[in-house]
């Protein structure tokens, strides 16, 4: 839903609104915490957070609450990542 909803949310409020901004970041989260996420979701989801981060913390200032929590789900993205890519054969997706 949110895959879908997001570039709604881009077009009408902008790439830079703090409710698209929050959404990625939901969506992203929805990613690494699946309990099914593939590799590519867990990709995917450290990526979009990268992005995201970057972008809130340009726009909203570092102090603020939801730039930090980004920063919290992007490290912990980045964690279920390297675990998985240690438990995964090279190749493997």
């Amino acid at each position: 839903m949110l895959r879908n909803a997001i570039p709604r949310a881009q077009r009408v409020l902008g790439v830079n609104h703090h409710l698209t901004l929050k959404m990625k970041d939901v969506y992203a989260r929805t990613l690494y915490y699946a309990n099914g996420a593939t590799l590519d979701d867990l990709r995917e989801a450290v990526t979009t957070l990268e992005e995201t981060a970057r972008t809130a913390r340009r726009v909203l200032g570092a102090a603020h609450p939801s730039v930090m929590t980004m920063a919290e789900a992007l490290r912990e993205a980045r964690a279920a990542l390297r675990a998985r890519e240690t438990l995964s054969p090279p190749g493997s997706a």
